[in-house]
């Protein structure tokens, strides 16, 4: 800041003046008084001074270990505009190679307004943008839509000053940085990860005493409070975006990602911990989608994996049908969604199963005929299952149609048009043929000559009945409630021997009776918090 002054100072560049002396006069060689001082001649003059007003350094120019956690947590502050919300977890780095700048990235701890209504293309991105300690941008596009909630700065002193915004986006220069910023966020969450869940990093070294001892390592006071598993049920969603929006980083997204499962006990669990549990024979991941793990747990398609003591993986986020569409494996193990048909599991003899599903086609060959008839289009197929469990039947999707869980959520969309067309989910109906209900169709269905015969209203209607059942088991919604509700009525008529359904007349109550007002219980009022009357002084009321 420039600075003002005015001030007096002595005048050098004064000549004093000498007394004229009159003539007769002699100087006088001997002077016994000293003379008086004289005043000496001031002039006024002006100074311009310059004051620096921010002396302090800025914080992603120094040192991170020069930097409190403190310091960090107001620069977040700063850069979130909300003082109430501390940073979970940040990154302090200086990159170098072809390209050099600094950076401080930040990990919220809240997730933002806009994604929670799913307005990810509305959401501003976070980054500012410096050149030399020169602000250029307080949104510049430097990470990836998915993540978009990250905030800090970038400073490098490898940008021209002298080009507009556009120019700037298409500079080779932010490609590269882009492409580092990317890295270092994802490592970031994986070292977050790390230290959350115990895990000692891969470049760590113990340090070792004077006695030989292991040192403990003392909690980096300079990172955030929280943990990864917290954070990630707050953003899984925006990293799962990521697995379909940012190919060369797929794999380390994969291993950030964490589920629970059929074992877990509500823990989550990486996909490392998931292959580490398998079985000896097993050679895949298996995994099913639904709107929350509770419902999950109660799908019959879980019963064999129970049995055998399987894990599957919950996925409980409308995105996962859309990442596990593209992502087919993770380290070559493959990913089965077990809602699909032909779930095959390799702990039994390859042969044996062969043989026995071939004698259990031709057994069920009249009854998975009739039935395709009597379904007509609301299933593609009916086939015979050695994966059912307890279940009479169940509905599957087929290898290349709509799950129900991903029918559902297509459904719920705005703008879907025909949501009614059969590729959407192409249903397979999978018989037990075990059960005692399935063999007791096939005795009442017709036989395989017999095209014209048409069996009994009851077999008819138990047909329907567990058509509806598997329909509701595999997560799809009754094609006609009506029609069930129907034969529901009529199953419960038989149960409850009613002979008819007729109504019974209106009763015709007799006159002069009037309901007399309930009374009031005013200790029940009290206990349930209402008004207390003994509080209430009515004398202390104004009614004037």
């Amino acid at each position: 800041m420039k600075k003002i002054e005015t001030k007096e100072v002595e005048d050098e560049d004064a000549v004093e003046e000498e007394p004229e002396k009159k003539e007769g006069e002699e100087d006088d060689l001997e002077v016994e008084e000293e003379e008086e001082e004289k005043p000496k001649k001031m002039k006024t003059i002006t100074e311009e001074t310059w004051e620096a007003l921010n002396v302090r350094q800025a914080l992603w120019t120094r040192e991170a270990e020069s930097v409190t956690a403190d310091e960090y947590q107001g620069f977040w502050h700063v850069l979130n505009g909300n003082e109430y919300s501390n940073a979970t977890y940040w990154t302090h780095f200086n990159a170098e190679g072809n390209i050099n700048f600094k950076s401080l990235m930040y990990m919220p701890s809240e997730v933002p307004p806009e994604l929670k209504s799913g307005s990810v293309d509305q959401f501003k991105s976070g980054v500012r943008l410096y050149v030399r300690k020169v602000l250029i941008s307080d949104s510049f596009d430097l990470l990836p839509r998915y993540l978009g909630f990250i905030k800090g700065v970038v400073d490098s002193d490898d940008l021209p000053l002298n080009v507009n915004r556009e120019t700037l986006q298409e500079s080779k220069i932010i490609a590269i940085i882009r492409k580092k910023l990317v890295r270092k966020t994802l490592d970031m969450f994986k070292q977050f990860a790390k230290e959350s869940e115990g895990a000692k990093s891969e470049d760590a070294e113990a340090e070792i005493d004077a006695d030989g001892s292991v040192k403990e390592t003392e909690k980096d006071e300079k990172k955030g409070d929280g943990k990864w598993i917290d954070w990630y049920k707050k953003f899984s969603t925006s990293l799962k975006l990521g697995l379909l929006e940012d190919s060369p980083n797929q794999k380390r997204i994969m291993k950030l990602l964490r589920f629970q499962t059929s074992k877990s006990n509500g823990e989550y669990i990486s996909f490392d911990d998931y292959i580490k549990d398998m079985k000896d024979w097993q050679d895949q991941i298996y995994m099913l989608a639904g709107s929350d793990a509770d419902s999950i747990k109660k799908s019959p398609f879980l019963d064999p994996f129970f049995e055998k003591d399987v894990a599957v993986i919950f996925l409980t986020e409308p995105i996962d049908e859309y990442w596990l569409g593209q992502v087919r494996d993770y380290e070559n193990t493959k990913f089965v969604d077990v809602s699909r048909e032909n779930v095959k599991f390799k702990d039994e003899d390859e042969n044996l199963v062969k043989r026995r599903e071939k004698a259990y086609k031709a057994k069920f060959k009249p009854l998975t005929k009739w039935l395709k008839d009597l379904y007509g289009t609301s299933v593609m197929r009916v086939a015979i299952s050695n994966r059912v469990g307890s279940s009479p039947a169940i509905v599957s999707a087929s290898q290349y149609g709509n799950t129900a869980n991903m029918d559902r959520i297509m459904r719920a969309q705005t703008l879907t048009h025909d949501a009614s067309s059969p590729m959407m989910s192409m249903k397979v109906f999978e018989i037990n043929p075990r059960h005692p209900l399935v063999l007791k169709l096939l005795d009442g269905a017709p036989a395989e000559d017999e095209e014209n015969a048409t069996p009994s209203a009851e077999i008819i209607d138990a047909a329907w009945i567990l058509h509806d059942m598997a329909m509701m088991n595999g997560g799809y919604p009754i094609e006609d409630p009506q029609a069930h509700a129907r034969r529901m009525t009529k199953y419960m008529q038989s149960q409850l021997g009613v002979e008819s359904l007729t109504l019974e007349p209106e009763i015709d109550p007799p006159e002069g009776d009037e309901d007399e007002a309930p009374e009031f219980d005013m200790d029940m009022m009290q206990q349930m918090g209402g008004m207390n009357m003994d509080d209430f002084d009515i004398n202390s009321l104004d009614l004037d």
